[in-house]
């Protein structure tokens, strides 16, 4: 196993995948209903730091699972809730 993970080897070929399945695309048509995930930015009171990008991995494989689970999975990244 390489020490390092090498994007450029495996990414590309991963997201024909996803856009050829159409797995990021909610239908809108679903009898499960719909899920949603609204992303509000981080706080401006710290650094960023892996906490934040540990939630947003982990909301991007909820919605991929829930759309391959048959759910109108959307992903809201972005909102303002603190009056920016």
């Amino acid at each position: 196993m390489d020490k390092r993970y090498d994007h450029k080897k495996y990414e590309k070929q991963i997201y024909k995948m996803w856009e050829k399945d159409k797995y990021a695309v909610p239908k809108g048509n679903s009898k499960k209903g719909p899920y949603t995930i609204i992303l509000p930015p981080p706080n401006a009171s710290g650094k960023m730091h892996t906490g934040n990008i540990l939630m947003l991995a982990i909301e991007d494989i909820l919605i991929r699972w829930k759309r391959m689970q048959g759910y109108d999975a959307l992903w809201v990244p972005g909102t303002d809730h603190a009056g920016f």
